[in-house]
């Protein structure tokens, strides 16, 4: 072979590589599939298996001469990668800084778990796993392979600095009185993990899902950024970041995102990225802020706090827009963030608490006046539109006085005397309790703070979990997409089209005298600009028989019983 020609051919599948993570990358950031589609010139199904290799994809990093990869790793290692990587994302949400020594641990414990699942607890049959070693080698391929940057060294970190606390304390103090900054001039903003659909674990719901295998687990996560003031009578509207960016709720209930009291945003795994939490400054804090400065007749001065979490760009001030320059920015010591952040004191675990009351009152009124059972409710009728419903109201509920109580420990001269903390915390609880019984759920306040703590550990097996639902989640965007696409698309026009078009080519195959190009033209073309419709009328086709079974399965049921 001519070695031009294979350079060319080399450059031709690493530029390939290289797009499909772009396309890849663009679909993490919100991008649409159809939008994909066309920018790239693919059809959806194309762009859709390229989402759906995008681990491998991300991992595939070509050597110069090498068109494929040379050593390969165990589907254990990917699978242990994948699972740690999410790990340490909602351990960055949480706040808390990990430490290489920490990481380590974890892809041993986890590639542990996926060793004992794939062996059967000690069952051969499938052979033995090759031994993994959390070496400080694969530590560094895994650093490169995923992009990873917010890892301190060994003994960096622990788990609360206390003296650091103290110490910036004394500073954050000293520099409310050089500033004269106001308690409703100073905003702290936090980032959490809500499982809206997640159940107490003892109720008959959750029991009935862990016997119902491939059943997708009611454990669906989206991350929330919540941010006031210390005076705690200015709420910011969220930040939610979800896996999917229209789900098919949107759709049925008609729901426009400009209009939600939250700013819509999503990705393959519901994280708050560097670019949305800036596009939250400058779409929703920044004008927000500014309008109650201009209510409350006071200077143009605003101090956002926030923890070192990476989605909190270190200049961020750079990227807020010149008409909300006004806004400095203060960065919480790495590991203070238990000690010292407001939205950490007890905020976050009360608006969940909140949410929680709020969604088993719900619960509780279906029971009571409709003809629906709980179960039914849940799995049928329960959706993110009413998920978003039930945070508003959590939010909105939130009191000023919760919120100004969280600046005890930071600012303790910000709060008012008599915004005791935690006073409210008990009822709510009993509340839940109470609306859960009601509902005959075996429910007790160890369950309720279960559900409600603030940032949950997740185990080897939630984390696979996590992974399955995010997975599917694609799938059904990309079904949806595509079923949005041809709605309007009769099945029979569909055909008539792709008959005309075989007519067409037979008669060019036929008498055209470049016979080699014209058959390469027209199976590009079937492929590139057919072949989408071909699958949307066999998707068709395969719906209507899957219809026809259990309509005839139903009937004979129903013969049977009479």
């Amino acid at each position: 072979m001519d070695p031009k020609t294979g350079e060319k051919k080399r450059k031709r599948l690493i530029l390939a590589i290289e797009t499909k993570k772009e396309i890849i990358e663009r679909y993490e950031k919100g991008m649409r599939l159809s939008d994909l589609a066309k920018e790239y010139g693919r059809n959806i199904s194309t762009i859709g298996t390229i989402i759906k290799q995008k681990e491998a994809l991300k991992a595939t990093v070509p050597s110069k001469g090498l068109s494929v990869i040379s050593k390969r790793r165990s589907a254990a290692n990917d699978e242990m990668e994948r699972l740690l990587l999410m790990w340490i994302k909602d351990k960055e949400i949480a706040g808390d800084t990990v430490t290489e020594a920490i990481i380590c641990a974890k892809a041993i414990a986890i590639f542990t778990d996926i060793a004992k699942e794939d062996t059967g607890e000690g069952n051969s049959a499938q052979g033995p796993h090759p031994e993994f070693k959390a070496s400080r080698g694969w530590f560094e391929k895994f650093k490169r392979r995923t992009g990873l940057h917010s890892v301190v060294r060994h003994g960096e970190a622990s788990s609360a600095d206390h003296e650091a606390a103290a110490e910036f304390v004394q500073k954050f103090t000293q520099l409310m009185i050089d500033e004269d900054y106001g308690a409703q001039q100073v905003f702290n903003c936090d980032e959490t993990g809500l499982f809206w659909k997640k159940m107490p674990r003892r109720t008959f719901i959750t029991m009935e899902e862990k016997k119902m295998p491939g059943h997708k687990p009611m454990k669906d996560r989206l991350t929330l950024a919540l941010c006031a003031n210390a005076s705690g009578d200015c709420k910011i509207k969220p930040l939610l970041v979800y896996h999917s960016e229209n789900p098919r709720a949107f759709k049925a209930h008609k729901i426009i995102k400009e209009k939600l009291n939250v700013l819509w945003r999503a990705n393959a795994k519901a994280w708050v990225t560097r670019q949305y939490f800036v596009e939250w400054v400058n779409l929703v804090f920044g004008p927000a802020v500014k309008g109650y400065l201009e209510e409350n007749n006071l200077p143009y001065k605003c101090l956002l706090i926030l923890d070192n979490a990476p989605v909190h760009p270190p200049g961020l001030e750079d990227d807020i827009l010149e008409e909300f320059s006004f806004i400095k920015v203060l960065y919480l010591p790495p590991n203070t963030t238990s000690i010292l952040q407001p939205m950490d004191q007890q905020v976050i675990a009360n608006f969940k608490k909140l949410y929680t009351k709020n969604l088993f009152r719900r619960c509780f009124d279906i029971t009571e006046n409709t003809q629906l059972t709980l179960r039914e409710f849940w799995k049928e009728h329960f959706d993110i539109v009413v998920c978003l419903k039930m945070i508003d109201m959590a939010w909105q509920e939130v009191t000023t006085r919760s919120l100004n109580a969280a600046w005890t420990k930071l600012w303790p001269d910000a709060v008012a005397p008599l915004h005791v903390e935690g006073l409210e915390v008990d009822s709510e609880v009993d509340q839940i309790i109470s609306l859960g019984q009601g509902m005959g759920l075996e429910v007790d306040e160890e369950d309720i703070n279960e559900l409600i703590q603030e940032h949950e550990e997740l185990s080897t097996k939630e984390l696979q979990e996590l992974e399955a639902m995010q997975h599917t989640a694609v799938q059904e965007e990309f079904r949806d997409e595509e079923e949005e696409d041809a709605a309007i698309i009769p099945s029979a026009q569909i055909k008539d089209i792709l008959a005309k078009f075989h007519e067409v080519s037979e008669f060019v195959e036929k008498n055209h005298p470049e016979k080699v190009l014209t058959s390469r033209a027209i199976a590009h073309y079937d492929d590139v600009c057919l072949g989408h419709f071909r699958q949307i009328v066999k998707s068709r086709q395969k719906q209507t028989s899957l219809d026809q079974y259990f309509k005839k399965r139903d009937a004979g049921n129903t013969a049977k019983d009479q």
